[in-house]
């Protein structure tokens, strides 16, 4: 080949790496409408990090691994079972980090309206998406795609809305307009989130016995909460890709609402085994500020996504904390000489710091605030 038509090979080369990957910034819910029949490389994790499953959507081996979460009856926390539940509630946490919570008080009207019209905003045309996408991580509203676009090395099978939700009264004119309905059915979703939240680390607090003893219950009335609207489209070779790498989540607790389809995974007991969706229910999950508020007790849980190729899924995560700058710290009375401390001090603008500056991966972040 002459060196003219080899700089015309490399410079048609470098043309189409470019359009493949305006097309993946564009997310894979615009591939999927599209109709892709393989998973382009951009999306193809290493064979080291791809989940355990058959082209046909089955795991390699003959057994299926699923898990039964641990199921907390928030109802019980509200009469002369709450002693009880508050120690299935520790079990929970200490050796699962997930949980399954039912009676939960949120009306199925309300959940199923929030999932309706996520799904909604997802059918969207792209153009309408596109109008929020941000490369920002500080950005008030964010449509994205993968898990962090700007660092990640490979692509996962994800598109996201990231809402920042509080205060509600300064974000909400910046919230998706279209669907129409969409603020009006996520803010009273929002709300009844936070009330459930705060019912909740209050019954945290006292399974770990520090009740009086510290001031997190106040802190967190007034504390930060994100909501991420996740849609995993079908994909063409879901053995070859994943929905979310495995992660853990930087607040105290993640309140996730999802469809009726498999997706959600944990590492327990070095497996990964597959959360199956109980209708009605949230899964609630412990993030890195209470386990170190909690001082390693209670462990934020390493999990990720799978997808399939027949089905959509849809969910919304809240993560909820306290205030952006507020610094996070293991409550004293949860110190001693058999106990010391484990835990450097933290905030959320440490936390965005580390993941703008690197690929998030694992728990590294919560990894980087140990003191042993």
């Amino acid at each position: 080949m002459s060196p003219a038509m080899l700089m015309n090979a490399v410079g048609a080369s470098n043309e189409e790496d470019v359009t493949a990957e305006s097309q993946y910034q564009k997310g894979v819910k615009h591939l999927s409408e599209n109709g892709i029949a393989r998973l382009p490389k951009r999306y193809i994790l290493p064979v080291s990090e791809r989940p355990n499953i058959t082209p046909n959507d089955e795991p390699c081996s003959c057994k299926k691994y699923s898990l039964k979460l641990p199921i907390i009856d928030f109802s019980q926390f509200q009469g002369s079972s709450r002693s009880q539940a508050l120690n299935s509630l520790a079990n929970a946490c200490e050796h699962y980090g997930i949980f399954q919570l039912v009676n939960h008080g949120i009306c199925s009207e309300v959940t199923s309206k929030m999932l309706d019209v996520s799904k909604r905003f997802f059918e969207l045309p792209f153009e309408e998406r596109q109008k929020l996408m941000s490369p920002d991580m500080y950005s008030t509203v964010r449509y994205g795609t993968s898990f962090n676009q700007t660092k990640d090395g490979v692509f996962t099978w994800r598109d996201f809305l990231k809402l920042m939700c509080h205060p509600l009264q300064d974000v909400l004119p910046h919230w998706p307009s279209s669907p129409t309905d969409f603020r009006n059915l996520a803010v009273t979703y929002v709300n009844e989130n936070k009330r459930l939240f705060l019912m909740l680390m209050e019954a945290i607090v006292d399974s770990l016995e520090v009740t009086g003893e510290d001031n997190i219950l106040e802190e967190i009335k007034d504390g930060s909460q994100l909501m991420v609207v996740n849609c995993y489209p079908p994909c063409p070779e879901p053995q070859l890709t994943l929905g979310m790498p495995p992660h853990s989540d930087y607040g105290f607790l993640t309140l996730l609402l999802q469809d009726e389809v498999e997706g959600l995974q944990i590492l327990h007991q070095d497996k990964w085994l597959t959360i199956e969706p109980i209708p009605n229910s949230l899964v609630v999950n412990v993030g890195d500020h209470l386990e170190i508020f909690s001082n390693g007790r209670y462990k934020s849980v390493l999990h990720r996504a799978i997808v399939n190729s027949a089905k959509p899924r849809i969910s919304v995560a809240s993560l909820l904390s306290v205030p952006l700058k507020t610094m996070v710290r293991p409550s004293p009375k949860l110190i001693n000489e058999a106990n010391p401390r484990g835990y450097m001090d933290t905030d959320f603008g440490t936390f965005l710091k580390y993941i703008s500056s690197c690929e998030p991966r694992k728990k590294n972040f919560l990894d980087s605030r140990k003191l042993t």
